[in-house]
């Protein structure tokens, strides 16, 4: 389906989701809460709306929903662009660019550098260092920190690690072509020194990007400790294109090893469902987290975009959004260690823009259903829903009472679909348009979904979490319906809440 092309700037630019004012984004950097705030920082374009001239946006909240846009805090420059990388609170001054009185913010990057310079063509890891609360950056002197000679050596995560081995940092960053996963370690982020690697290993269907590593507790328990592994790939995730995975299993200090771990080498393509996923669908790319949430939470936010059409999506002048922030824990389904997610952020300060919808205990008909009242552009969805003799139910978004967003279960083969190929705009690149779906399976019975709708974007979570599917769409403002269906049979609402957002 093809929809008109966007009348004004803001058309589809999210209430819920941040974007840039009128610039390019993608990978969230040096994610950091500190002194009260978070601190988003990102690749940017500072000079157009596509992908170029790689320097760090800046962007803080207070409540991981309303966001300021700051002037841009690492720029390139004639002989490096800015990649990927994260930030830490160097609380003992360990690197001394600041005091013991006022330790500073350490930012850890990667020198993507340029003809120009002495490195040219090869990528290694660079610090920057604020004495501000992370407003304003120094680049080291002596910059590259840490250099393989390699061409694709990127992204690191630097965490402090305290344990049976020491009191010391720890850098993941990755051999993008290689799907490897390189760790160091320093006692002053300025020297470091080789652990350890991990990979190849499930997906390696495209160049790995993006690591991050943290422990969490399993089911809850404090004394059960279990250690994560992400790392992003760009192409080769479930639904093609951009996707993130992870593994779970012991960290030593040194040494990561994974329990999860389905396919050694490089991956075996009958086997891509099998492998552990952070999102399902075609839009979650690049996912790091927090470093010092609040109360040892453990907070993500990803880049909503796919690099198959990334420069292509019909925004202007800003391009790409990022998604929620997601809380993560760690809990055992069906026997094995899943991650759990779960949208964060003060909802509950919102401005409501319309009346609350709910229904309970309705049948859903065969064929489509138009709830009156519920219309609305930014919403959240909370539905159960039991199966009956329909081979596929659900719900319509953004809807016009023909077209729209489908999300889906088709309970016979224990999948949740998105179906967006009449979601709106589509025809600015051939990928976009789809079908996706992952893996669920029913509850006592039932199916749970918590939806989180946009002016460019769905997110849903099935299951209480177990399963996410992040997507992109881009339907014309009018179309607001929500529609609920069924297809080849019936099927019940157990309950439905709705509520609008401004």
């Amino acid at each position: 389906m093809t929809a008109a092309t966007a009348t004004t700037a803001d058309t589809f630019r999210p209430a819920l989701h941040y974007a840039a004012r009128n610039t390019w984004l993608n990978d969230p950097n040096g994610l950091i809460f500190h002194e009260g705030v978070y601190h988003l920082y990102y690749q940017n374009n500072p000079l157009d709306n596509v992908w170029g001239n790689m320097s760090w946006g800046h962007a803080t909240s207070t409540d991981l929903l309303t966001w300021t846009e700051h002037p841009v805090a690492i720029a390139c420059d004639e002989e490096e662009d800015i990649f990927s990388g994260s930030i830490v609170f160097d609380q003992d001054n360990t690197s001394g660019f600041g005091t013991d009185s006022a330790p500073p913010l350490v930012a850890i990057y990667t020198s993507a550098f340029k003809p120009g310079s002495a490195h040219r063509g090869l990528q290694a890891q660079s610090l920057a260092y604020s004495l501000d609360s992370g407003y304003t950056w120094t680049k080291h002197a002596a910059n590259p920190v840490l250099s393989r000679g390699s061409a694709e050596f990127r992204d690191p995560k630097v965490i402090r690690y305290d344990g049976d081995a020491g009191s010391y940092w720890i850098m993941v960053a990755v051999e993008a072509q290689d799907f490897q996963v390189v760790l160091y370690k320093s006692h002053d982020l300025k020297n470091w020194e080789a652990l350890s690697t991990f990979g190849p290993a499930n997906a390696t269907g495209g160049v790995w990007e993006c690591p991050d590593l943290f422990p969490l507790p399993l089911d809850g328990d404090p004394g059960n400790p279990q250690w994560v592994l992400t790392v992003n790939l760009n192409p080769g995730g479930p639904n093609t294109g951009s996707a993130g995975q992870y593994f779970v299993g012991g960290f030593d200090g040194t040494t990561f090893a994974s329990s999860t771990t389905v396919t050694e080498g490089l991956q075996d393509p009958a086997r891509l469902g099998e492998y552990q996923w952070l999102d399902w669908g075609r839009d979650y790319y690049a996912a790091v987290s927090f470093s010092d949430a609040p109360d040892d939470r453990r907070l993500m936010i990803a880049w909503m975009n796919n690099w198959e059409y990334a420069n292509q999506i019909p925004t202007t002048p800003w391009r790409s959004p990022m998604t929620l922030a997601r809380e993560i824990s760690l809990h055992t389904v069906d026997g094995k260690p899943r991650l759990i997610q779960k949208a964060t952020g003060n909802f509950a300060a919102l401005p409501e823009a319309g009346q609350a919808f709910s229904l309970t205990d309705t049948a859903i008909a065969e064929g489509t259903h138009i709830l009156e009242g519920a219309a609305g552009s930014v919403q959240r969805i909370d539905i159960t829903l039991t199966p009956g003799t329909a081979e596929e139910f659900g719900l319509v978004v953004r809807g016009d009472g023909t077209c729209g967003t489908r999300i889906g279960i088709r309970p016979a083969e224990g999948t949740l679909v998105v179906d967006r190929r009449e979601s709106g705009d589509t025809d600015f690149h051939e990928s976009f348009p789809s079908i996706d779906s992952a893996p669920v399976r029913a509850t006592e019975g039932s199916y749970d979904l918590t939806v989180y709708v946009d002016r460019c974007s769905v997110e849903v979570f099935a299951q209480g979490g177990q399963a996410t599917m992040t997507e992109l769409i881009f339907p014309p403002e009018t179309s607001t319906d929500v529609t609920v269906y069924a297809i080849g049979g019936t099927a019940t609402i157990n309950r439905l809440d709705i509520t609008q957002f401004g």
